[in-house]
């Protein structure tokens, strides 16, 4: 590769000519000489004799996007998969924890509960509807599994096509460059000279009697072969909550037992108004409680045993499914890190900014990694970026903040920045102000749904440019609301910014442009109309 090389006339004379002169002015010498490349990325790593450039450990969405990048920018790589069954024996193809057993099957029955509803609300709107409609459970769980294995061919068939080996074994480390893994065939020894680690988790059961005897988890339910009937949900994070909200939208009982808090990690107040609005549906919570033990009876129910750790009253009831949403655990107990010197923290991996753990040649991505954000977009921008890094001469690294979230509860919740907590726990009360509002939307009032918790709030930044730290939505279709204002966030959106945007009319994401009103001012954040 050749350059230019401008050089005023005046200095032509004392500057020695590195290449050769093109053209010469009395004000300009203009010079092309030859550029020093500098060996890439690619050329310093590929050194040694190993089976592959890089060997990714799990096939889920961190790991399989790293696969493919490191591929497109000329990397021999061979990719890891194996899925333990639950104790229930339910296991999946390639595609990791969301396609199989999170994200999608969850967005799916969250879809099919919000098309029931919507089949009632259609006779507020003037359809003839029959009363005796009703959600057939086999047939959902049929199509959800059918969407789910034909996203398991198709990745498969992509892994082919980009040239990634696709190896369904479980991997543990022998040394820092050779893992065994584990296949149907035997032992295969394989050697590389990167490893990605992206493993990610699986959910944790209680330490109680009959609890992995008789409990599932998320693993099990959206491929469950029968109704899960009067369903006890142990847990109130997003996964217990979005799984408590379809099951009732779909006509079960669900229940939803608490330890302590609702949605730790998400702002408090919108945490406990999706609570509130989701027992406003007939869904109860046992809060303060914790389960002592399950038993099968002679019925095939199940016997809980339960206990409030304030008044240490201990009660039961029977159910017909227990599911357990109790949090979830890396999955690291397989890998042998020991062998390749690779430390951990808990369950989980630690890694420093550019997802290099204390061993320079090993990485982690995902939900395998300690302190990030567990969400399946996060894993894959990361695994790409740093295919990039390690392949492409790319220096560009994960951002891990204001990273925009969905609970797709009955009522949806969706944030990006930070919650209210963490503003004033960084800046200080004084400095924060707090932009709220009710809303009513537009397509609630023929079926007389309830507003009484559709609610935003903008949390900035009390002086100066008023910039936008958080921006929190409860209400419809929050998701699709919110990620356009992550991208505004994150470009360092203000609150005068905000004001000044003119609103789609009429739909919920306007309510953001709308917000006016404080909390610290303490006026009334209900709206008076919808128009004016």
């Amino acid at each position: 590769m050749h350059l230019f090389e401008f050089v005023p006339a005046s200095l032509a004379d004392e500057r020695p000519a590195e290449g050769r002169s093109i053209y010469r002015s009395a004000y300009m010498d203009i010079r092309l000489r030859q550029r020093q490349q500098k060996p890439s990325k690619l050329s310093e790593l590929l050194k040694g004799n190993y089976d592959y450039d890089l060997v990714v450990i799990g096939g889920g969405s961190g790991g399989l996007s790293c696969a493919k990048e490191a591929v497109a920018h000329g990397a021999r790589v061979a990719c890891l998969d194996f899925v333990k069954p639950t104790p229930l024996g339910t296991k999946w193809g390639v595609g990791g924890t969301c396609v199989n057993v999170g994200c999608i099957p969850k967005k799916l029955m969250h879809q099919a509960a919000l098309l029931g509803e919507a089949v009632h609300e259609a006779a507020a709107y003037g359809w003839n509807v029959d009363d005796k409609i009703k959600p057939d459970w086999n047939k959902l769980v049929t199509a959800v599994q059918n969407h789910i294995k034909s996203v398991n061919w198709v990745t498969r068939v992509d892994l082919r096509d980009k040239k990634v080996e696709y190896i369904n074994g479980l991997g543990t480390f022998v040394d820092s460059h050779t893992i065994s893994a584990k296949l149907k065939s035997g032992e295969r020894t394989i050697t590389a000279q990167t490893f990605v680690i992206a493993v990610g988790g699986r959910p944790r059961y209680p330490d109680i009697p009959g609890a992995v005897e008789y409990g599932i988890t998320s693993d099990d339910l959206f491929s469950l072969d029968h109704e899960p009937g009067k369903t006890l949900v142990v847990g109130a994070g997003y996964i217990g909550l979005e799984c408590a909200g379809f099951l009732k939208g779909l006509g079960y009982e669900p229940t939803v037992m608490v330890r302590s808090i609702v949605l730790r990690g998400f702002d408090q107040q919108m945490a406990n108004l999706v609570a509130a609005a989701m027992e406003e549906r007939g869904i109860p919570f046992l809060r303060k409680t914790v389960p002592l033990s399950v038993e099968k009876q002679s019925d095939g129910r199940l016997l809980v045993k339960y206990e409030n750790t304030e008044t240490g009253e201990v009660e039961s009831d029977v159910f017909d499914t227990v599911l357990w949403a109790i949090g979830r655990k890396g999955l690291v107990e397989d890998l042998n890190l020991d062998n390749a010197g690779v430390l951990t923290h808990k369950d989980k991996i630690q890694v420093d900014c550019e997802e290099t753990t204390n061993v320079p040649h090993i990485y982690a991505v995902g939900d395998i990694i300690y302190g990030k954000p567990e969400l399946t977009p996060v894993a894959v921008l990361a695994g790409r970026l740093l295919a990039r890094r390690l392949y492409a001469d790319s220096e560009l690294r994960m951002d891990y903040a204001d990273v925009a979230t969905t609970v797709f509860t009955p009522l949806e919740y969706a944030c990006v920045g930070l919650s209210e907590e963490d503003a004033i726990k960084l800046y200080g009360a004084e400095e924060i102000e707090v932009f709220h509002g009710y809303y009513k939307p537009t397509e609630f009032f023929i079926p007389q749904k309830s507003v009484r918790y559709c609610y935003v709030k903008a949390v900035a930044q009390r002086s100066d440019e008023q910039r936008v730290y958080g921006l929190h939505y409860l209400g419809p279709v929050a998701g699709e609301v919110i990620q356009g204002f992550a991208a505004a966030l994150k470009s360092g959106l203000t609150i005068p910014t905000l004001m000044n945007t003119v609103g789609i009319h009429p739909t919920t994401a306007e309510e953001f442009t709308r917000l006016s009103i404080t909390k610290r001012s303490g006026l009334d954040p209900t709206p008076a109309s919808c128009c004016s």
